[in-house]
Parts: C-alpha cells; structure tokens; sequence
C-alpha cells in the first residue's frame, strides 16, 4: 500500500516557521520532500490570511509538482494530520493518487442551469465511471448555493461531503483554477474504495416535538403547546431561568428523514420571544416537521468522535492510504481545547495517516449540510 503524499505548513510558535516570510516559505517548506511523481490531482486547502495569493501559489504548485488538476479552497481555518492551524497562515496539501481517469472536477456551479451544464460536460464520464463519492466546497455567499449541494447529491446519485469555504475572499476555491461562488470540486469513479463517517458535536437534551403552528418562519407551537414553555422544559429549570445563558450553548436539531442510526442536523437557535413565547431556528421548517433541543458538549463530543473513528478503523480494514476531515470552526481548539486534540484523537485511532481538511462554517455530508460535526473521508486500499 502507498500513502497518498501530502505535506503542510504554518506559522506558529512551535515551528518549524515561526516568523511571516511569505507564502513562498510555507511552500517551499512543504514541497521540501515532495516526489517527483505524485499523481494527477491535487487537493489544496489555505486559510484566509492567504487567500489574496492562491492564484499565485496555485501556480507554483502546478509548476513544482507536475500536479495540472487541482481542487481546494480558502478557509477559516485547516488541519492535516496532528495539527490544527487557526488564527495564523498555513496551508496543507495533498496527492490524490488514484488511477488516471478515475476522476472528474467539476467547475463551479452557481445556479441550476449551471448545474444542468456541468451535468451534461460530465455526461460521458459519469455513464463509464458511475461516480459514488465526490469532495465539493460551497461559497456561502451564493444566494441558493445551499439548494444546489442535495440537487447536485440527488442528480448525480453520488455521496457528497465538503464544507463551507471562507466569505472572505471572492476567489474562495480552486476547481482547476481559482474561482468563486457556488459549488465546485470533485467526483471520483466507483472503483476508488473511500470510507465515510460524521460525528456530532451536540447532544440530544430532549425529545423528538412536532410544530404543530408558526407564523411565517416563527415556531408558536409545539406538541401543541406554547413553543418557549416546551423549551424551557427540555433545557431545565436553570437555564429556563436566565435565558441569556442559552446563546451559543443550546440549538434546535433536526432529525434526517429516513435515518436508521438518529442523525440529525444542527441549526442555530436564532430568537426566542419571552413575551409572545414564540422560538426561531436557522432553518426553513414547516407545520408537522419534528424538532429536538441539543447541547453543546465537549465531553460528548469527544465520545461520539471516538465511535465514529472506531467505525472508520474497523472498515478501513488498516488499509487507508489518506483521508481529508471537513470541521466545524466551532469545533478544534474551541470544543476540544488547546494542542490539536480534535486531530490528534485521529491520529490515536488510525496512526500516522496523511490527513488534511479544514474549518469552517457548515459541514456537508450526503448532500446534506450540517454545522457543528466532523466528516471524515478514508482513501482505502484497492482490494
């Protein structure tokens, strides 16, 4: 078995740079050890304080490594294998070597006749790859961006996981070339073998309610009941008294149709209305959906990470040759504390496996966006 290569760099006090040199330094650092031959595709992920020369190190990636398709984006902050970089410049990159023709970028789609054209340029190749797995990155700012990812998951039958990328920058991603807006990426033919899986970083407080009434986008009712007076139950007796308290700590959930193992996406609690006793969640939601209330909890968040890894290792078989982890920028040091412990735990569970990813605002997994989770993809061994 041969490890995907990859390579990563940042400025922090550890080191090995301690001090802004420009981006050339964190790339010639990387590149250091790289080998001549490394595949056909690239994936390449840097964090914001970088974003105004990924053309430019896009293009001395493409010179240096022989690399011509490359995927990628800006975030707010990324991660490879035992290291977490926020706050500071830092790349990280990786070779996804996988049999020539195995692979497909797909451009950036920014509306559903873009998605039908993208869809029809990739035609030929789906009909003799049969795509089953594909990494996307999504702009944030795109007005419909969000409804795009479960239409492209749905047209193309393929499982999608990625992430949100930076706001910050207007050529947020890389597809090729660099780009901004919509949705951008890679799909990958049925005989590259991955292995997914995705931890929560929230844990049920309470049942499963129905909204059984809203005024427009308000929640009024649930279980028929006046919708702050069944919150208040499920979050306690303590924090029902000082509702400030509630603010970044507890959220709504809702749960995934159709799911066998009780997963659920996260969503922001946006407003509640002591007076009225109305709630607002960060998502659009209908009379008759179901709600539950969830809790920010690191120690629950480290539990549900090691089954997730737990999993992974055992249908990995020991045979993964890389993998690339989406996160939540809540999550890394601002769930699981200082010292890279979110990677670390990935590094316990696996080994020394080539990891990078990245943090950001959104999680996508099945086509689904999701916020405060991890999604980790394993490369595996050809069987």
């Amino acid at each position: 078995m041969t490890p995907f290569t990859y390579a990563h760099a940042g400025v922090t006090p550890d080191g090995p740079i301690t001090q802004w040199q420009g981006w050339q330094s964190l790339l010639d650092h990387c590149l250091q050890a790289w080998p001549a031959t490394a595949g056909d595709l690239g994936l390449l992920y840097v964090t914001e304080p970088l974003a105004g020369d990924l053309e430019d190190i896009l293009a001395r990636l493409k010179e240096r490594t022989g690399i011509a398709d490359w995927t990628g984006a800006v975030a707010p902050a990324i991660c490879a294998t035992g290291a977490e970089y926020f706050d500071t410049p830092a790349m990280a990159m990786m070779a996804l070597e996988v049999p020539s023709g195995n692979y497909h970028l797909v451009p950036p789609i920014n509306s559903t006749e873009g998605a039908d054209d993208a869809l029809r340029a990739s035609a030929d190749w789906r009909a003799t790859h049969d795509p089953r797995f594909a990494i996307v990155h999504a702009d944030p700012r795109g007005a419909g961006v969000m409804s795009l990812v479960p239409d492209l998951a749905e047209t193309t039958e393929a499982y999608l996981v990625g992430g949100l990328t930076s706001a910050a920058s207007n050529e947020s991603q890389i597809a090729g070339a660099t780009t901004g807006g919509g949705v951008s990426g890679v799909m990958f033919g049925e005989t590259v073998p991955v292995a997914t899986g995705l931890t929560q970083g929230c844990s049920p407080i309470g049942p499963l309610r129905t909204i059984t009434a809203m005024e427009e986008d308000i929640i009024t009712e649930l279980d028929g009941r006046r919708a702050l007076d069944v919150f208040k139950e499920d979050i306690g007796d303590l924090l029902a008294r000082d509702l400030q308290r509630v603010a970044g700590y507890i959220h709504a959930a809702v749960p995934v149709v159709g799911s066998d193992t009780g997963d659920y996406m996260v969503r922001n609690l946006m407003g509640v209305d002591p007076h009225q006793g109305w709630l607002a969640i960060g998502d659009a939601l209908n009379v008759g959906d179901r709600v539950m209330f969830v809790r920010r909890d690191a120690a629950s968040a480290v539990e549900d990470m090691g089954r997730m890894l737990d999993s992974l290792k055992a249908r990995a078989g020991g045979g993964i040759r890389g993998g690339v982890y989406h996160s939540c920028v809540a999550r890394g040091p601002n769930q699981f504390g200082p010292g890279s412990q979110e990677l670390s735990m990935i590094s316990e569970a696996l080994g020394d496996v080539p990891i990078i990813g990245f943090f950001g605002n959104g999680e996508i997994s099945n086509g689904r966006l999701y916020t405060y989770t991890g999604v980790l993809s394993l490369f595996l061994e050809d069987e």
